[in-house]
């Protein structure tokens, strides 16, 4: 046998739907800030990741240049040469400098 509860039993229905939708409400709102944290994160993660790339490649370069001091005497000529000045016997070392006028102005 059933019996008509008329508008009561509506009524029940709406308020359990709505109760159910603002429980649901109220999760989203207070996961919203850890979803937010979480994908900060990520973006720390991926920019961390590419710095770490770019150190690796600046590394393989100081290792590579190491090894040629290391191995390659025309390497360590070139350096002697270039840096500090120095020249085989009988050869003649020129060096130009820059004219009084192009340099900056000293700062205050």
């Amino acid at each position: 046998m059933k019996v008509d509860l008329g508008i009561w039993d509506k009524l029940t229905k709406v308020i359990a739907f709505l109760l159910i939708a603002s429980i649901l409400v109220a999760v989203a709102g207070a996961y919203a800030p850890l979803l937010r944290q979480n994908q900060r994160m990520r973006e720390e993660i991926l920019r961390l990741k590419e710095q770490v790339s770019l150190e690796e490649a600046r590394s393989r370069q100081l290792k590579t240049a190491v090894d040629a001091l290391r191995n390659d005497p025309k390497t360590v000529e070139r350096l002697a040469r270039e840096r500090l000045g120095y020249a085989r016997p009988g050869e003649t070392v020129i060096r130009f400098q820059e004219a009084a006028t192009n340099r900056p102005p000293p700062a205050p």
